[in-house]
């Protein structure tokens, strides 16, 4: 990495169902400063949103473009589906509306494949799955992605898919043992289907986990879901 790369510094943004998170990494994506966090505006509706990203990033050091992690499928900057947030965002540019406001490069993936960036090794099968306000993954092979996996869409039990049995809803109507038990059973669907080498367990509700994960399976911490943004400008 030469010099002039080596000052790069990059806004990670991580937008969620529940709150949208910044933080400036350095250009090996290390965290320079604190998250920064504000509720998810309600509506979730584009511009709103956006108007929350704009007013964390004001309060933060310089730095020179943008990676944003979006809770959903995005192809070339546009967000293609939204299921936890507004039907507005469907065919919505993303990169370049934030990169007009924000006057810096932008590029833009799905959530839980920034998370695995931030939290994967890099060797063999690996899968992400985050549990948050819905259920998202990643699946990564020797460190490459496969786009698009969207797993939360998935049947999984009962006609219900991944998403209704384990987002946030689920956890709050059903409680914590019950939402453990699918989990648990959950994991050994996924194992079973992938044979993965190692999965990681990452979002704010991972913190609800109440069972002994297998020994392939680690909790990973949520702010990998920012420090992984700085892989998108690596590729």
């Amino acid at each position: 990495m030469n010099k002039e790369n080596q000052l790069i510094q990059t806004l990670a943004v991580d937008i969620g169902g529940s709150g949208v998170k910044i933080m400036i990494l350095d250009a090996r994506g290390n965290p320079l400063t604190e998250r920064s966090r504000l509720k998810t505006p309600q509506p979730p509706k584009p511009e709103a949103i956006i108007e929350a990203i704009v007013n964390l990033a004001e309060k933060q050091p310089d730095y020179q473009r943008v990676a944003v992690g979006f809770p959903g499928v995005v192809q070339q900057g546009i967000t293609k589906t939204a299921v936890n947030l507004d039907r507005d965002w469907i065919g919505f540019d993303l990169a370049k509306t934030l990169s007009q406001r924000l006057g810096k490069p932008v590029q833009v993936a799905n959530d839980a494949d920034i998370q695995g960036f931030g939290a994967i090794e890099g060797r063999g099968v690996e899968l992400v799955i985050t549990l948050g306000t819905g259920f998202g993954s990643a699946l990564f092979i020797n460190g490459k992605l496969v786009p698009n996996l969207e797993m939360g869409h998935h049947p999984f039990r009962k006609g219900e898919t991944y998403e209704e049995q384990l987002g946030r809803a689920a956890l709050e109507k059903e409680g914590k043992k019950k939402w453990n038990n699918r989990l648990e059973k959950a994991i050994a669907n996924l194992e079973h289907l992938f044979n993965y080498d190692t999965l990681y367990i990452g979002g704010g509700e991972a913190k609800n986990i109440e069972f002994k994960l297998p020994d392939n399976a680690k909790i990973v911490p949520n702010v990998a879901g920012l420090l992984g943004g700085i892989a998108l400008w690596n590729q």
